[in-house]
């Protein structure tokens, strides 16, 4: 036991201190946040169409007051089939969503502390996993905002690192080339725009591996090869979410040039203020804590060599970068670089900061010679980010008490801000619909049959010589219509029906059927996904024992 727990103090510590924030989870109902209802009631109609059998879920028959919704084509997936596995488990859906941001919180701890341990050692390593949970904007992101794809997020950038540092650095390469397609993969589904923004940082440290490499050819494809491969597990997300998005009000925010609104005031940095309103009233600070670390860190920074003077270098540059992306100075970089207002709040780099701070923090735990100035720091850094953080920054602003049913049922809202409706809709729909399809013109009756996320199946038996048919469906590439068997012409285009799909009947009976059915488009992305998996397979048990060399 005492073997057990001398081994594995480091993830007891981690685990230990990162179940301390998480009493608030533990009340009944859901937290009250900006985000959190909304993505229960998202996650609900995720759930719905996967035990349909809909391997990726695309349509959110429930969400747009009944009207349905795209939306599940355009935000990372990875926390919806998260929570799903938990549902199916029974866990009710508030408590599925609880969880998954529950266990995010620890292993994202946990993952930081075995790269970090790797890197610098093992009490580097537990003071990068502690600073990376115990930072402030991590407690806005779980308590203040709800952002769970965020938050699922950081679980994956250590994985991602790490996996790069195992490849050239381990005597076997085992399973970590897989892991670094799986961590990348799910980063990317986790949460796009998170993704984007690490992605430099990514490459540039996986540049200084294979630099410092004596195989540089060889770890560079690894890399390369490996990193694609996790874009070709997340494809089936990732292409459709890109190129379709063309059909959807995507700028409607975005487009505003709202970023302007939104960058941090440089006094914000070590602002203890905390709030849970708005995105204008949010905290954006680094944190107290972080600073210190960073501070002696920089005293340190001389004694380091090699490898690891160049690691926190550029960790140190891109810190201070990514501190001036979010100031008002930096308005030029947003519209020279206009893929930056797709971000839409400058305050979102905050992850990165989280990340950054961390792991440079995390320097002096490794350089200390004196052994009891090594203990002040290790203890004394842990301690004080808990004392500091932990009762001030994790608590709720009450909870939210709803049946299932308020979440799986039609649900007055979209779950989003309007960007991902439909070009030839209103933005919302903002009243339910009075039948799911209704005769608009002509006489006629008709009998319901079936229905599910993306089928539909009724007889219409028509008594004038035609009638018009509205479907209380909104419209998206590829909705069609077949009447008794044959594809029928349909209209959405319609100013009197935005968005919803009308077509005419002609008199007798006639057996009608709406299929949401996959473009071309999609159907090539399911099969990248498809085949990056299998190759991941096959590949991996090709070149598990492929030999490195220690570093």
């Amino acid at each position: 036991m005492n073997n057990f727990l001398k081994k594995h103090y480091g993830v007891i510590t981690i685990f230990i201190l990162g179940i301390l924030p998480l009493f608030p989870l533990f009340s009944p109902g859901l937290p009250i946040t900006h985000d959190g209802q909304d993505h229960v009631a998202r996650i609900a109609n995720f759930y719905v169409s996967l035990s349909e059998g809909n391997i990726f879920p695309r349509w959110a028959a429930n969400l747009n007051w009944g009207y349905g919704h795209p939306i599940l084509m355009f935000l990372y997936p990875f926390p919806s089939y998260s929570a799903s596995a938990i549902h199916l488990l029974g866990f009710s859906f508030v408590d599925s969503v609880k969880i998954v941001f529950g266990l995010s919180f620890v292993l994202s701890g946990i993952f930081m502390y075995l790269w970090i341990r790797n890197l610098l050692g093992e009490k580097s390593g537990i003071v990068a996993g502690v600073l990376y949970m115990y930072a402030p904007y991590r407690f806005v992101d779980l308590y203040v905002r709800g952002a769970i794809g965020e938050h699922v997020a950081f679980v994956f950038v250590p994985l991602v690192f790490y996996s790069i540092y195992k490849i050239a650095n381990s005597k076997t390469n085992g399973y970590f080339p897989a892991l670094l397609s799986i961590s990348t993969a799910a980063l990317i589904l986790s949460h796009n725009a998170i993704s984007i923004m690490f992605l430099p940082l990514i490459l540039i440290y996986a540049l200084v591996h294979v630099y410092f490499s004596k195989q540089k050819k060889i770890l560079a494809l690894y890399y390369l090869f490996f990193i694609g491969l996790g874009l070709g597990l997340s494809s089936f997300f990732l292409i459709p979410a890109f190129l379709e998005g063309k059909y959807t009000l995507r700028d409607i925010v975005t487009g505003s040039g709202e970023y302007k609104d939104r960058f941090v005031n440089l006094k914000d940095y070590v602002s203890l203020s905390w709030s849970f309103g708005g995105t204008d009233l949010l905290s954006k600070q680094i944190g107290i804590v972080q600073l210190i670390g960073v501070f002696l860190a920089l005293l340190y920074i001389r004694k380091t060599k090699s490898v690891i003077l160049v690691i926190i270098t550029i960790f140190l540059a891109f810190l201070i970068g990514t501190l001036f992306v979010m100031l008002d100075a930096s308005d030029f970089i947003w519209r020279l670089i206009t893929t930056l207002q797709k971000f839409q709040f400058p305050w979102r780099f905050l992850s990165v900061v989280v990340f950054l701070t961390a792991v440079i923090a995390s320097l002096p735990a490794s350089y200390i010679k004196n052994k009891r100035l090594l203990n002040l720091f290790f203890v004394g850094i842990c301690v004080v980010a808990v004392v500091a953080y932990f009762p001030y920054y994790t608590r709720v602003n009450g909870y939210l008490h709803k049946p299932e049913t308020f979440f799986s049922g039609v649900y007055y809202g979209t779950t989003d801000t309007g960007e991902s409706a439909p070009i030839w809709s209103v933005r919302f729909m903002e009243k339910p619909p009075i039948a799911p399809v209704e005769i608009i013109d002509g006489k006629g009756k008709i009998e319901y049959i079936s229905s599910n996320t993306d089928f539909k199946s009724y007889n219409v038996d028509v008594e004038s010589s035609q009638v018009r048919i509205r479907e209380n469906t909104l419209y998206f590439p590829n909705w069609a219509v077949y009447v008794n068997g044959e594809k029928k012409d349909i209209e959405f285009q319609d100013p009197a029906n935005r968005g919803l799909i009308t077509y005419y009947l002609s008199q007798g009976n006639n057996k009608v059927e709406l299929v949401f059915e996959d473009t071309k488009l999609r159907t090539l992305a399911n099969l990248f996904s498809v085949v990056s998996f299998f190759v991941l397979i096959v590949i991996s048990v090709i070149i598990r024992k492929v030999h490195f060399g220690k570093k």
